[in-house]
């Protein structure tokens, strides 16, 4: 397979690289040097030069709370770059993967997100992952994934899971808020299951890639510090009130994995056993 990876350098670009690059697949990992999405002219040069089989678009603005005052900004890399990636496959014959978010979602439910739930994004980070999903899906329908995650983590980049080993190493104690319920996604495990997805190629559509069960930021920041050898009661819980960003936060960003099944592949493993691992993998602050 050759295959064009998007945000190489970050969180799960790196990972998707690496895993394609250890099974012999021919690569090409771009990341803003090398490829700037919002460029629709560059994005249809490199696209038609390598010829992909698949490309994994894994670039994206992540940073939440900035989008609030720059949503302009964050829409056009996030909903213009990946129309400007579809319709590059969609000149070149190329399958689209395109990484997007829980936060589509409101969060105020008490059930598990299907893939079939309507979009209701509270944020301007949501809003715009959204429109990056309905350009992929307009302009490349017979060709595209969508596949969805949340609360991402691993041993690249900066995420949750170091930070809280980082501040528990410097203070004596931590706030973390106990009202929001999601799962955690260990970056090695969503590339992983990024190539199952591509490798067995079900019909088009949308995908919901995280860790199995669930549990609150709380709960996930005395997991790592336990995991990592250091002490969880550190930890103290707090309300979302009590911690206010600029971005509304996803209540309940819990999605479903059962579309899975329906496709005859295996969801992933729970995320306890995924934090396990990524420690095992050198995750570090």
């Amino acid at each position: 397979m050759k295959a064009l990876i998007t945000g190489a350098h970050g969180q799960l670009g790196s990972e998707v690289v690496l895993l394609l690059e250890a099974r012999g697949d021919v690569v090409l990992g771009t990341d803003l040097a090398e490829l700037d999405i919002t460029d629709a002219a560059a994005c249809m040069r490199v696209v038609q030069e390598f010829s992909p089989d698949v490309i994994f678009s894994c670039a994206a603005w992540t940073a939440v709370d900035a989008a609030e005052e720059q949503e302009a900004a964050a829409f056009v890399v996030n909903a213009d770059g990946p129309r400007n990636l579809a319709q590059a496959a969609a000149a070149s014959g190329a399958w689209l993967v395109q990484i997007s978010t829980d936060y589509v979602f409101s969060g105020e439910t008490d059930s598990a997100y299907l893939v079939s739930d309507p979009p209701d994004p509270r944020s301007a980070y949501g809003r715009t992952k959204l429109a990056g999903e309905l350009a992929v899906a307009s302009v490349l329908p017979d060709r595209h994934y969508i596949v969805r995650t949340a609360w991402l983590y691993g041993t690249t980049g900066a995420n949750f899971a170091k930070t809280i080993m980082k501040f528990a190493d410097e203070r004596d104690s931590l706030m973390v808020v106990d009202d929001q319920r999601g799962q955690p996604t260990y970056a090695r495990d969503l590339a992983e299951q990024l190539l199952i997805l591509v490798d067995a190629r079900p019909p088009v559509g949308i995908f919901h890639a995280t860790n199995a069960g669930e549990c609150t930021w709380f709960d996930f920041a005395r997991a790592v510090l336990a995991g990592s050898g250091r002490d969880a009661d550190k930890v103290q819980p707090c309300t979302s009130e009590q911690f206010v960003r600029p971005a509304a936060r996803p209540a309940s960003s819990v999605l479903d994995h059962s579309h899975w099944n329906e496709v005859g592949l295996i969801p992933m493993r729970a995320w306890e056993d995924a934090l396990s691992a990524a420690f095992a993998d050198g995750l570090a602050p």
